[in-house]
């Protein structure tokens, strides 16, 4: 979720007074589509992610519209009073020229203007979108040139072979992404991890099937991406401030 100027993403089903909703999508553009609402929290962590953002939320009473960069570390946000959020977390290898994903690398950029109904980007209105027609935004998006798309990009990065040299494969995940290949796959792979130590799964478990050498590597990757350790994501119960948005990769239809 975010406040202020801060991009926080909000975690489903914790048991602080926080209420979140996501959901996949068709689109090639799009990761993950979310919206939430928060209040009488103190401080969320935002876990690392190798997508950047596109996010709508209000905040006493005025809308603020943010693009925010990949984040390569997790970081602790402060919060005060309440606030609704609604994000489009783009896919890997879409990308908005005018806003080179490597400049918003743990930043973001803030729409000069934004009211209850537009808001500026590129130098233009554009209606505000909502939770269910993030789509035919983004569509709008691509059909004005605004939004662009590297398929070769989305593709080696789930895995699959190029048919270019590997110096044009990193140059072009990095122009679209703003990340190396191996920085995105440390990323997912803490994520994918700290979703099945909340799970219950055993550490041990974890560390064979996500492919960590032995748990001390996983011990650093959960410190640096997630801020908790194996033993504070299993359990959930322990009071410790509410993570962001966390979902299994195969929700993206990936795995």
């Amino acid at each position: 979720m975010v406040l202020g100027s801060i991009g926080i993403r909000i975690r489903e089903g914790h048991r602080m007074p926080i209420e979140a909703d996501h959901r996949g999508s068709d689109s090639p553009y799009i990761a993950r589509v979310w919206r939430g609402r928060a209040s009488g929290v103190e401080s969320l962590t935002s876990v690392a992610t190798s997508n950047w953002e596109l996010v709508f939320w209000e905040f006493e009473g005025t809308l603020r519209v943010s693009v925010r960069g990949p984040e390569t570390f997790a970081s602790t946000a402060e919060v005060t009073g309440e606030s609704e959020s609604f994000g489009i977390t783009f896919a890997h290898g879409a990308s908005m020229p005018h806003l080179p994903v490597a400049r918003l690398v743990d930043t973001g950029v803030e729409s000069p203007h934004a009211d209850g109904r537009v808001f500026v980007l590129r130098g233009e209105e554009w209606a505000v979108p909502g939770f269910d027609d993030a789509e035919d935004f983004v569509d709008r998006l691509v059909r004005a040139g605004v939004l662009t798309r590297d398929p070769l990009v989305d593709e080696v990065v789930w895995g699959g072979i190029a048919k270019v040299g590997g110096r044009s494969v990193q140059r072009r995940v990095s122009a679209a992404t703003g990340l190396t290949q191996g920085a995105i796959r440390q990323i997912d792979r803490a994520r994918h991890a700290a979703v099945l130590l909340g799970e219950g799964v055993p550490p041990l478990e974890v560390v064979h099937r996500v492919g960590y050498y032995d748990q001390p590597h996983l011990a650093r990757s959960l410190q640096r991406f997630i801020g908790r350790t194996a033993t504070q994501l299993r359990r959930r119960e322990d009071g410790g401030e509410p993570l962001s948005l966390l979902y299994k990769p195969e929700d993206d239809g990936r795995f």
